[in-house]
């Protein structure tokens, strides 16, 4: 099975910060809005290089969403920046009428998702997001897993013409992706194909954003108890990348899948709708179990609420045994 190791470790947003400063150099008819959260979104860079491209909107968030949505209508690609729970529930009439029913070519870019927001607790903590999104006709939905992967998911949306959800996170977290680079290669950001990361045969791990490098860490570990596990990052939550699903499910026979939501409306839901259309298998879900987050450090809310190596390993023992029953 295929290690994965990492070197160095930085947060999700500083990786769309960065695709955001390399649009602003390459991409002239990229523009970027902010409602009063530059720092924590990484924009200063873009501002710095291209301040007539940029639009402070200040606490008004629904505002910033009808002004994107304006300013596509003049061929301008805006990328707005604000928190995953005011990109998404404090705006959502906005974005269902003036975005996703016009087809506006607006670019969501949500950071500080899931419970990994930590101390700022459960008001902030928003765990509906990629449901509330994946719902829009029209709406594509990326959630990025690390610092390189987010860069390149960033620079990727802009050529992609539509509505797009970017979820990214708070925490700094290990980078084990390609890095990052403008060319056609293998390593290249697809939108909706996803990654096999191992290759396994007793039990599939879907996982998205931070929970890869946990389900990475559950393969290895499974290993060690004699169990191959297939793990599968799935980047692109809608839409969604069955192929890859159905083709790995054929061979393990079982699935798991892990994300840092509710498991209401999330990845896994959308992964059961696939496999209860094509090839039926039992499935378990690592997820939020329908309830609010609240106020601790990432780390021990990810442990509290289930959201780690352990309860994947746990999850994949459990499902192997319902396929074997």
């Amino acid at each position: 099975m295929k290690k994965y190791t990492y070197t160095e470790k930085k947060d999700t947003r500083s990786g769309f910060g960065a695709g955001l400063a390399h649009l602003g150099r390459t991409n002239p008819n990229v523009v970027a809005l902010c409602a009063d959260l530059i720092g924590s979104l990484k924009m200063n860079e873009f501002i710095k290089e291209n301040p007539e491209r940029f639009f402070q909107i200040g606490i008004a968030e629904a505002n910033m969403m009808g002004i994107a949505a304006g300013l596509t209508i003049g061929g301008k690609i805006p990328f707005t920046g604000t928190f995953a729970g005011f990109s998404t529930g404090r705006v959502y009439d906005q974005i269902r009428q003036s975005i996703a029913y016009s087809d506006k070519n607006v670019k969501i870019c949500a950071s500080h998702a899931g419970l990994t927001l930590g101390e700022d607790g459960a008001t902030h903590q928003i765990l509906e997001d990629l449901g509330l999104m994946k719902m829009l006709p029209g709406m594509t939905v990326i959630n990025t897993c690390d610092y390189n992967q987010t860069e390149a998911a960033t620079v990727a949306i802009a050529e992609h013409y539509g509505p797009v959800y970017l979820r990214f996170g708070r925490p700094v977290v290990p980078i084990y992706m390609p890095k990052f680079t403008d060319t056609e290669h293998e390593n290249k950001f697809v939108i909706g194909k996803g990654i096999q990361m191992t290759e396994g045969t007793d039990v599939t791990i879907i996982a998205t954003g931070h929970l890869v490098w946990e389900a990475l860490q559950a393969s290895e570990e499974l290993e060690a108890k004699g169990i191959s596990a297939e793990v599968i990052n799935i980047h692109t939550i809608k839409p969604l990348d069955e192929e890859i699903i159905i083709k790995s499910v054929a061979k393990t026979g079982c699935i798991v899948t892990a994300e840092e939501h509710n498991f209401l409306g999330g990845l896994g839901e959308s992964v059961a709708r696939t496999l209860a259309l094509n090839t039926p298998a039992p499935q378990e879900f690592v997820a939020t179990n329908d309830t609010f987050g609240e106020s601790g450090t990432p780390a021990q809310l990810m442990d509290k609420y289930g959201l780690n190596a352990a309860a994947i390993v746990a999850s994949a023992q459990k499902v192997i045994q319902r396929k074997q029953a």
